[in-house]
């Protein structure tokens, strides 16, 4: 690898997506379950419209805490502000953007679709093995 190699080449493929009619509670389980710090929110077209993060979803966890039941959807708790990377960015530059900004995790985009997602593991173990 060099460091003009591009995300493409190192972002996973195969990630949770989510749907806004999700409710939060599966949406949590699913997040926990995949290991995952965030995943994108997708329309019924598969467009981006939205990212759910750990952090996003403590609202709702200590909702539930306090009423002893959990209620809502995705849709209600997802960030829409949405940071992505494009899938030609090189590595350094998304390195910067882990450094810069506090996410954990980009979707990826190519020609305005969700491609993929990059994770700050993904990037490191990258520099780890070719560094």
């Amino acid at each position: 690898m060099t460091p003009d190699t591009r995300i493409s080449s190192v972002m996973s493929t195969d990630f949770l997506r989510l749907t806004p009619e999700m409710p939060i509670r599966d949406a949590v389980r699913k997040l926990l379950n995949d290991g995952t710090p965030a995943a994108p929110v997708v329309d019924d077209t598969g467009t981006l419209v939205g990212i759910l993060t750990q952090k996003d979803c403590f609202r709702s966890a200590l909702n539930a805490s306090y009423y002893q039941q959990w209620s809502g959807t995705v849709a209600q708790y997802l960030t829409e502000a949405v940071h992505s990377l494009p899938a030609d960015t090189d590595i350094v530059t998304a390195a910067e953007a882990f450094i810069d900004q506090p996410f954990r995790a980009y979707p990826v985009l190519q020609d305005g679709r969700l491609v993929g997602m990059l994770n700050r593991a993904d990037l490191l173990e990258t520099f780890l093995v070719y560094g």
